[in-house]
């Protein structure tokens, strides 16, 4: 169940929030978390109960941490987090990984595991980690309540595709939490401009992706390759920042307060403030959980380096469980320690408008590699940079038939209706109307069942 369906907008929806609003205070908690299960099982009936073992676990490890007083024990349970924690994740997610290569490597026949990837694992395994760590460094209090603790963990608007939330950053809104009318009204608000923009832009863009990936790559003009790779820039933007407005509306629905988790990427002069605004809640992960345990900026430049190779590494593989990732990965890792150490003062002296560009061309780039397998990776790049073979008529009927998308897609990307979207305030008549039309809109896209993939199964 995705929050762009009519399954979801007209049935689960209405009917979680009514009795999630009938509930007497003492029990919203539990109302949640068994609404926030019935949603996940809904998808996923057989896996839902990895999900409440990381719960039932961690829950337990956080009183334990709260009981221990001797560093080794606290430690032991620590580490016994990590173990399991992680090790729940290798398996779902990289153990064919692994298992593949290292039969391809030492001609072995080591059977592959027929499991599917649990929707979310990746998600959640990271709030719950970041949970008993945090209890850990005593900048949290364990929590006394396990639905309550549950509630934070299987959260149906942020649990299969983030934000990822950190128990620290809504603990105190997990006892109390702001009901008023603005609060819920800009809740809705968000939630409907973010499924506009799932429905009704990336969801066009992808078809448009989906069209020009079908065709072969050894004959595909430069100017179909660059529309192709700019559908998909955008259609990646609009897909993730706009589950992450649903999720954040939906959060100030249900009384809690989410961190943002994109701020107009496209605007960014460099990659060091790309990744400021792309993803934020993944990156304040690793910044917290990885690079500064290891050391961060606080060492000598080898290590520095050192410090970002591993912390990118990790990034890239979190995503996927393909050398493509880990290329990605790899590749803003070298970008970013170019930037920091080599021509971080001639990018500050450039104009504007050059660091804009600059910025923008390696992220499509970096798309590519996100993208294709490693395979294809340089086929499609020989595509997109072959000038020699540009024009193509086809590249200009595909251009006009999803022009219009395109634009409004790269206007809004580049900051237009930023106040409109994001700003918290009053709304006006005009504004709701807009909103109502807006949700027609998307219902009658969905009635009429066009493209509307979900691209959070790989995570």
């Amino acid at each position: 169940m995705v929050f762009s369906s009519l399954l979801f907008l007209y049935v689960f929806l209405p009917i979680a929030l009514f009795l999630y609003y009938i509930s007497p205070e003492k029990i919203k908690n539990f109302t949640l978390f068994i609404l926030s299960l019935i949603f996940y099982a809904w998808g996923e009936p057989i896996y839902v109960g990895i999900m409440l073992f990381s719960s039932v676990f961690d829950y337990c490890n956080g009183r334990l941490l709260n009981k221990f007083k001797e560093d080794w024990k606290r430690k032991a349970v620590l580490i016994l987090s990590v173990i399991v924690n992680i090790g729940l994740l290798f398996f779902f997610k990289y153990y064919n990984f692994v298992i593949d290569n290292l039969n391809y490597l030492f001609y072995l026949n080591i059977s592959a595991s027929t499991l599917t990837l649990p929707l979310g694992i990746s998600f959640y395994t990271f709030q719950t980690l970041s949970y008993t760590i945090d209890v850990y460094r005593g900048e949290v209090e364990a929590s006394n309540s396990f639905f309550d603790y549950s509630a934070y963990v299987a959260m149906f608007p942020q649990l299969v595709a983030g934000p990822i939330v950190r128990y620290i950053d809504i603990y105190n809104q997990l006892k109390n939490r702001d009901f008023s009318d603005s609060s819920i009204a800009y809740g809705i608000k968000r939630f409907v401009y973010g499924l506009a923009k799932k429905v009704l832009i990336a969801n066009k863009l992808g078809e448009l992706y989906k069209i020009i990936l079908a065709k072969e790559v050894a004959g595909l003009a430069s100017s179909m390759a660059w529309l192709g790779i700019i559908a998909f820039t955008l259609q990646i933007y609009f897909d993730f920042s706009g589950y992450s407005d649903m999720a954040i509306g939906l959060g100030r629905m249900l009384g809690f307060d989410f961190l943002e988790n994109f701020n107009f990427p496209y605007i960014s002069k460099s990659i060091t403030e790309f990744w400021r605004r792309w993803h934020m809640s993944l990156s304040l992960w690793f910044r917290n959980y990885v690079y500064i345990p290891l050391g961060g900026n606080r060492v000598k430049v080898p290590r520095q380096i050192l410090n970002l190779f591993i912390t990118w590494f990790l990034t890239g593989f979190w995503h996927g469980a393909d050398f493509n990732f880990i290329l990605w990965g790899l590749y803003y890792f070298t970008l970013l320690v170019l930037e920091k150490f080599v021509y971080a003062k001639a990018l500050d002296k450039a104009p504007n408008f050059i660091k804009h560009i600059y910025t923008i061309f390696l992220v499509i780039i970096g798309w590519v590699i996100f993208e294709f397998k490693v395979a294809d990776i340089g086929p499609f790049l020989k595509a997109m940079f072959n000038f020699k073979n540009f024009a193509s008529s086809e590249a200009l009927f595909y251009l006009k038939e999803y022009g219009f998308y395109l634009v409004l897609g790269t206007v809004l990307s580049l900051g237009a209706c930023k106040k409109l979207i994001c700003k918290e305030r009053k709304m006006t008549y005009l504004e709701i109307a807009f909103l109502f039309i807006l949700l027609i809109l998307v219902t009658m896209s969905l009635i009429s069942e066009s493209y509307n993939p979900f691209l959070y199964f790989r995570f």
